[in-house]
């Protein structure tokens, strides 16, 4: 998936958005360490974006994994469980 980067050679995120809409939200404290490897390990193939985000939602922090494929994403959640994330839920700034 080619998005343009922006001026500093990275992804905005709404370019995150249009290219990767399939989103997959874990819970931050279950991507941390060996688990983040081996969840980036697990997306080898898939069409996971190479720029994640993380939202704040009912008191803790969420990591994002965006992908291209809405199948992809399936077999992500599937493997490593989460919940599908809409990009339009993730607010604005301080939202």
């Amino acid at each position: 998936m080619a998005e343009c980067p922006n001026k500093k050679g990275e992804l905005s995120p709404a370019g995150v958005d249009r290219g990767w809409p399939h989103q997959v939200a874990l819970p931050a404290d279950q991507c941390m360490g060996t688990r983040f490897r081996t969840l980036h390990a697990f997306c080898i193939g898939l069409s996971l974006c190479p720029r994640g985000h993380s939202v704040f939602h009912d008191d803790r922090w969420w990591q994002v994994f965006c992908f291209a494929d809405e199948a992809h994403a399936d077999v992500f959640r599937a493997r490593c469980g989460g919940e599908r994330f809409d990009p339009a839920q993730r607010g604005r700034g301080r939202n």
